[in-house]
């Protein structure tokens, strides 16, 4: 029995311990592959877990294959032919370059198990948001078209300065189609085996349906002659470099920058016929990306900006698979097998450690990661268990309002004015109906800051400060908790795209008529509903 006043500490030795002394298999194991028992070891991931080369490069595949695998989203010939289906979002860091490496790998025919689906790459210059010199973007866009050549996938160059051309159909969700069984999944295999014979495409180097070379650009950018969209490249970059110059804080800077690199993507995924979008997103920085979201207010939405399959875009899916690496495996793998990458600095190069959320939770984790060897694991771990629910009354489907920006359903509750999300919807509503906005009305126009930008979506900023006040309103309603905060940096939505300002005000309209007409609807009864679901 313990006892109160009982000393249970043991005496402190005097003299120090003598240092251990590691005893045969500890030096068995440091001496020898952990795996093999066989090889020479030429690096350690964790301690005592020291690797020879192929074996680290069997674990490392192993990895990629097993996620993949583990899911079975990626459905071979999904479309009934060679169209393409997967696109590689490749930026030319680490991450995304050893993704592309082994998705290539993978459609080797010397691979054990070939991967039965056709990708394609895509590539977005972001010169123009990190004030990159021309000198610069064009020495980059060699490089980068240098190395892409060399993969022989069809890719597609992209500028950022094309988020000032898209359609406002980038900001809508459309129906998803049905996922299918395991049976399902094994017969689109044989299909798509039988389909690679019938054609007989025995002499392919790599892969049956790829054509080495082939090359989609639209490159935004005055060095490019053969560029589409010359005569308006000027303005766009200018347009760009205005609106990240607008923006206060390097936080909101990063999560626009994000924000619209995601629209570009996702354009050009559906442009080009692509059903999945594969990002290079490591086990590390899911692991920031976790507690940063977290710090920013998007906790309603970890499930999908950090787990294995995004579907909120609905026919367009985004996949994580290398969320199983971490940062210091692909270091090693890219080293020991020369993978080519392009380093070209990003928005937040030399910034200080507190300059922004990102990079504070950036230098937390790896500082604590260095001391703690399990912390990026453990954060890891966590994200795995969390599950992807709807609020309640609400449902993943197209006519569910989502955010104007991030696309997520609307985490906010107007009709509640109780909570801190009603009060800003409260007080976005006090702006708009504010007597001193009324007495402004009599003031000229504003002309157009992006001129020959706004032709074919209609011009959003020649218009009066009450105008515009309603404007800025009308987007604020339509944004998430964690995208109203990060606007709060940016003095005025003028600098926005414009199909951003043109589907706030769309969405805007149709509300206001389906509320006119409401009383006059006939809604189906509960028998009804049931009968129409089963």
């Amino acid at each position: 029995m313990c006892q109160v006043g009982e000393d249970y500490r043991e005496p402190v030795p005097k003299d120090p311990p003598p240092p251990p002394r590691p005893g045969h298999e500890q030096q068995k194991c440091m001496k020898w592959c952990v795996k093999c028992k066989k090889g020479a070891p030429v690096l350690v991931i964790r301690a005592g877990d020291a690797f020879c080369r192929d074996c680290f490069k069997a674990y490392y595949v192993h990895k990629f294959r097993a996620v993949l695998g583990k899911n079975r989203l990626i459905f071979p010939g999904e479309k009934g032919d060679f169209s393409p289906q997967v696109l590689l979002a490749w930026s030319g860091g680490p991450s995304s370059s050893s993704m592309l490496w082994q998705v290539l790998e993978g459609l080797s025919r010397e691979s054990a198990k070939q991967l039965r689906f056709v990708p394609g790459v895509v590539y977005v210059d972001e010169g123009a948001a990190c004030g990159w010199n021309p000198e610069d973007r064009a020495e980059t866009l060699a490089e980068v078209q240098s190395i892409l050549h060399s993969t022989g996938l069809p890719w597609h160059g992209v500028a950022l300065e094309e988020v000032f051309g898209l359609p406002q159909s980038v900001l809508r969700h459309f129906s998803q189609e049905p996922a299918l069984g395991d049976g399902a999944y094994k017969e689109a295999v044989d299909s798509f085996i039988q389909q690679q014979q019938g054609l007989g495409t025995e002499g392919n180097r790599d892969s049956p349906s790829l054509s080495p070379g082939v090359e989609q650009l639209s490159w935004a950018s005055p060095h490019n002659p053969q560029s589409p969209a010359r005569p308006h490249t000027a303005a766009k970059t200018e347009a760009l470099s205005r609106l990240f110059n607008s923006v206060r804080t390097l936080t909101a800077k990063e999560e626009l920058l994000q924000t619209l690199r995601t629209h570009l993507i996702l354009h050009v995924a559906r442009t080009h016929g692509y059903s999945k979008v594969m990002t290079g997103d490591s086990c590390t920085r899911l692991a920031i990306k976790l507690l940063t979201n977290l710090a920013l207010g998007r906790g309603a939405f970890l499930a999908w900006d950090t787990g294995f399959a995004d579907e909120r875009h609905g026919d367009v899916v985004v996949v994580r698979p290398m969320r199983e690496h971490m940062l210091k495996e692909v270091a090693f793998y890219n080293h020991l097998f020369a993978i080519p990458t392009v380093l070209t600095p990003a928005i937040d190069t030399k910034a200080p450690e507190k300059a922004s959320i990102h990079r504070l939770m950036e230098a937390f984790v790896l500082q604590l990661q260095a001391q703690f060897p399990s912390t990026v694991s453990t954060v890891y771990r966590t994200s795995e268990k969390l599950v992807k629910t709807p609020r309640a009354g609400q449902a993943a489907s197209p006519s569910c309002p989502c955010c104007l920006l991030c696309l997520c359903m609307l985490d906010v509750d107007s009709a509640d004015s109780a909570t801190a999300f009603g009060a800003q919807s409260t007080t976005a509503l006090s702006l708009r109906q504010a007597p001193a906005l009324q007495a402004q009305a009599k003031e000229p126009t504003v002309p157009c800051c992006s001129p020959g930008l706004c032709e074919d979506q209609g011009c959003c900023r020649g218009a009066r400060p009450s105008e515009r006040e309603d404007l800025q309103a009308c987007v604020i309603e339509q944004l998430c908790y964690s995208c109203r905060v990060n606007m709060k940096d940016l003095p005025s939505l003028d600098p926005l795209p414009p199909y951003i300002l043109t589907e706030a005000q769309l969405r805007s309209h149709r509300a206001q008529a389906m509320q006119e007409i409401q009383e006059f609807l006939i809604e189906d009864s509960e028998d009804e509903v049931e009968t129409g679901q089963s």
